[in-house]
């Protein structure tokens, strides 16, 4: 987690994102625009649809097959098959938590700051005596070791968001991966404020779960999401959706006997969502090439510089952690006397694009964001805020 090297602005990627003149795009953590080639994947399917129908369908197989390869180089998946694409993080959460064999007594450890996806899911298996810890990350010397402290002989498994939605925490997942392997504990890590900002190695980490759904940082649509599975605990989730994609041989529509998909599109119940798919590739194809570690440097940049520039306002305070390696896009902040819902309308109503969660106000900037445009933020904030 060591983002000391200092970042060195290359090529302007603003032909990639059109967006109309005026606006500040600061809401990736909540929903990004398309980069200009998805929108025009999404177009180009369109028109063949609307000429040809599924006439090409056999190359629309060949763009799944690359998004999955190309999740795959993202996560560092040993192997394209370790890839599920399904419809959202909750989806795959559910697919975990119900899908693992519990028993009475069992415990899942979470942290009291995660996104009601991340919560729920495991609440919901309260019915069968399994108790969802909800951990304090300040009451402990690290949030990993707050974590760590909450675990015991009955804990199953440890479900992490790599960055926290709200306060923009980011978490060592090398270490919470350590840690569960000394355990015996799985380790499912919820990357949607994460993944397509920041590199993830699922190997280097040893996680057993990683989701995240593409609509955010991934800058693609909503209902297509990446689902990993490590190969040696995908037996140990029992299915419980069944249909005709999530067999072997699943194109021979004949045959009466069948046996589930040895690989991850196990988890995959019914048709693909294609449209979604082809966009999808599309914006990891712009995340490709730029490069993951170009795009971190970048993120990073943005957030330590409006870490620094808002933390110089009169009034505000900075909620996100100014530590290296404690945050990722995310910067929430507030104001001493200005409500954070009224702060958040009126950058609204300026044109700053951001989001209202916990209690601040929330910039979250892509790598394509300039210097210029966040300057240009700091200043509408500051005006907003200069008679309280």
């Amino acid at each position: 987690m060591d983002d000391s090297v200092a970042h060195t602005p290359g090529r302007d990627y603003s032909d990639e994102f059109p967006l109309d003149p005026g606006l500040i795009y600061l809401n990736h953590a909540a929903l990004s625009p398309w980069p200009r080639r998805t929108a025009m994947a999404v177009q180009k399917f369109a028109e063949e649809n609307l000429r040809h129908g599924a006439q090409h369908y056999p190359r629309w197989l060949e763009t799944e097959a690359r998004l999955r390869e190309q999740c795959r180089d993202l996560l560092n998946a040993p192997a394209a098959e370790d890839i599920a694409l399904l419809k959202s993080t909750s989806e795959a959460l559910s697919v975990v938590a119900h899908g693992l064999a519990w028993q009475a007594g069992d415990n899942v450890v979470i942290s009291d700051q995660e996104f009601p996806s991340n919560r729920i899911v495991w609440q919901s298996l309260q019915d069968d005596g399994v108790e969802t810890r909800r951990v304090d990350l300040t009451c402990g010397a690290s949030p990993e070791q707050a974590l760590a402290a909450c675990m015991d002989a009955r804990t199953r498994l440890l479900a992490v968001s790599s960055v926290q939605y709200a306060s923009g925490l980011r978490l060592d997942l090398d270490q919470l991966g350590t840690l569960c392997r000394k355990r015996g504990v799985l380790f499912c890590v919820d990357a949607i404020q994460s993944l397509g900002a920041l590199p993830l190695d699922v190997q280097a980490c040893g996680a057993d779960f990683v989701m995240a759904d593409g609509h955010k940082w991934l800058l693609g649509p909503e209902g297509c999401a990446v689902f990993y599975v490590r190969p040696q605990v995908r037996e140990r989730l029992k299915l419980r959706q069944f249909g005709w994609h999530m067999v072997e041989d699943h194109l021979d529509f004949s045959r009466q006997d069948w046996e589930v998909a040895a690989g991850a599109r196990r988890f995959e119940c019914g048709s693909p969502n294609m449209l979604g798919i082809h966009a999808l590739s599309a914006s990891l194809a712009l995340l490709a090439e730029v490069g993951m570690d170009e795009v971190a440097a970048r993120v990073l940049s943005n957030s330590a510089y409006l870490i620094e520039a808002l933390s110089k306002l009169s009034g505000i305070e900075i909620l996100t952690s100014p530590q290296p390696g404690r945050y990722a896009g995310i910067v929430t902040f507030r104001h001493k006397r200005v409500d954070p819902a009224d702060l958040h309308r009126r950058l609204l109503a300026r044109k700053v694009i951001c989001a209202q969660r916990g209690s601040g106000a929330r910039f979250s900037p892509h790598f394509y964001i300039t210097q210029t445009q966040l300057e240009a933020a700091v200043a509408v904030v500051e005006e907003e805020t200069r008679t309280g």
